[in-house]
């Protein structure tokens, strides 16, 4: 699940919307949109062209791409007895 907030922050702290993003990795910006509210997945070569174009950490990349729904986070530490 995308983190959408995360990624827009990112997106705007370096100067980019929705389209010039979209444009930047070669997709169309109907195709972004449904990516990013988590419609679609992103391809691995998509991640990775956003990474470079937002200048993104690997730790930023897991957090927006890879993000766990709280409700599961929450689930899954009620499990762990620890």
């Amino acid at each position: 699940m995308v983190n959408e907030r995360l990624l827009k922050a990112r997106m705007i702290e370096n100067g980019y919307n929705d389209q010039s993003l979209s444009r930047a990795i070669g997709i169309d910006t109907s195709t972004f949109y449904r990516k990013k509210t988590g419609n679609s997945d992103f391809y691995r070569k998509e991640i990775q062209a956003i990474k470079d174009c937002l200048c993104l950490s690997g730790e930023d990349v897991d957090r927006i791409f890879f993000a766990k729904p709280l409700a599961e986070v929450q689930v899954n530490n009620a499990e762990d007895p620890a």
